[in-house]
């Protein structure tokens, strides 16, 4: 367990995220150099299309100093003098890195939310070339909330237009760290992530368990963090374990559901799914859950041992709520049900959707879906067609007004908006002409 470092990169849309997950999967040894398409981890279509990640993405590497290659894209790899120290602190021993790549549109920011949940640092990566953004703070915040470690990451210093020293300092200025803290990487050449790659060995703790003593066969804590809807294999849920062991053939319980099941296999992300014997306190994999019934699992709920009435589930999770709700039609009214269907294996790993049926004397039946944003709502939309064969229409999106005694009240935003001081006066125009619109 000393030897399990869980962590993710966060950073706004298009900073390069999973562009740093490739550097690091080949330096690993994950997988082969200029063997693999770009942006590997983001695996939908729509997202390879879209130049965009809108899903999170486990994978599991190992590490050991030994092992690095010394030689990576053409150029030799060697750490700063003053660097050179560091990596004789840490052991020459075998480390597993479990990595989640995750979005940096707002739209998706609950997919960071659930990630947070299951690690104990993250990588802040800042686009050199633009500085810091809307979802580099909003994402922050959140790792600040639940008390992680966070390595802030200056990206794509390689770039002409890179402003390498005026991105540090709005760094130190945002999380008051100090110069020599910040790490400047080229995801796109290699540059300085090996020297990344051991500092998230030295700063990001191990796993702990929750302060109870181990109890062979007695003692299970898991959380659900995503899942997907298997037609042979039935539910497989994307698992932390935080306590215990799970196993093939061990029966266990949904917590929020009550639900009893049998294990029917356990893996990791090597980066498809890898059988394994078991998972273990610390580890990040998936559990084949063999359950038929798609609403009987749900991100966020926790993996218990059964007739452990006092088993505490996990916390760390909230819920989101949808801002943005819209009509959903199939062209062909006896396309239904699979709508329905379709909807409700989209839930399994997009927790966000809330769905209900409505009836149009237009369009006839269909769904009001709420959505987080717009360009969630297009990507649902088209998701539903691509993966389920659907053609389906939608209503322009609206937002969900509550009706009290005759009176209508509408949702409004308590809004933060942090921008440079040459743009305040622009900003301030706009919310006044805007104001109560």
């Amino acid at each position: 367990m000393k030897n399990i470092r869980n962590f993710a990169i966060i950073a706004h849309i298009d900073h390069g995220k999973s562009t740093l997950a490739d550097r690091l999967l080949e330096l690993t040894g994950t997988v082969e150099a200029g063997h693999h398409e770009a942006q590997m981890l983001d695996q939908n279509p729509i997202s390879r299309e879209r130049g965009i990640t809108i899903k999170l993405a486990p994978v599991r590497m190992t590490y050991s100093l030994d092992s690095i290659p010394k030689f990576f894209d053409g150029k030799q790899q060697t750490l700063p003098a003053g660097k050179q120290a560091q990596k004789n602190l840490i052991s020459s021993s075998n480390y597993v890195l479990n990595l989640i790549d995750t979005p940096g549109h707002v739209d998706f920011s609950y997919e960071v939310d659930r990630t947070l949940a299951c690690v104990e640092g993250v990588v802040l990566l800042v686009d050199a070339t633009q500085g810091i953004q809307a979802q580099t703070i909003a994402n922050a915040y959140k790792a600040i909330e639940k008390n992680l470690v966070i390595i802030p990451v200056v990206n794509k210093i390689d770039m002409a237009n890179a402003e390498v020293e005026k991105t540090k300092k709005q760094l130190i200025d945002f999380l008051g760290v100090r110069d020599e803290e910040i790490f400047c990487v080229s995801a796109k050449t290699g540059e300085g992530v090996r020297e990344l790659l051991e500092t998230i060995i030295e700063k990001i703790p191990g796993p702990f368990n929750q302060g109870r003593t181990l109890q062979e066969g007695q003692t299970l804590q898991a959380l659900i963090f995503d899942s997907y809807y298997d037609s042979h294999r039935g539910v497989i849920a994307f698992v932390r374990v935080f306590d215990g062991e799970l196993k093939k053939g061990k029966k266990v319980r949904l917590s929020a559901a009550n639900e009893t099941f049998e294990v029917q296999d356990v893996g990791y992300f090597k980066p498809v799914l890898t059988s394994q014997e078991f998972l273990i306190n610390g580890d990040i994999g998936y559990i084949v859950t063999n359950l038929k019934d798609i609403h009987k699992v749900s991100v966020g709920d926790s993996i218990v041992p059964v007739g452990d009435a006092f088993m505490r589930p996990v916390s760390g999770y909230k819920k989101v709520k949808p801002m943005v709700f819209a009509s959903v039609f199939p062209t062909d009214t006896s396309d239904y049900l699979n709508l329905q269907k379709a909807l409700e294996k989209l839930y399994l790993n997009d927790s966000s959707l809330e769905f209900s049926s409505i009836h149009s004397t237009a369009l006839g039946a269909g769904f009001r879906v709420g959505f987080l944003g717009l360009l969630h709502a297009d990507i649902v939309r088209e998701r539903l067609e691509r993966e389920y064969d659907l053609s389906l229409v939608l209503t322009p999106p609206q937002v969900k007004f509550k009706h009290e005694n005759n009176n209508f009240f509408e949702p409004y935003v308590k809004a933060m908006i942090v921008c440079p001081d040459n743009y305040v006066g622009v900003v301030m125009q706009l919310c006044q002409n805007y104001f109560r619109i």
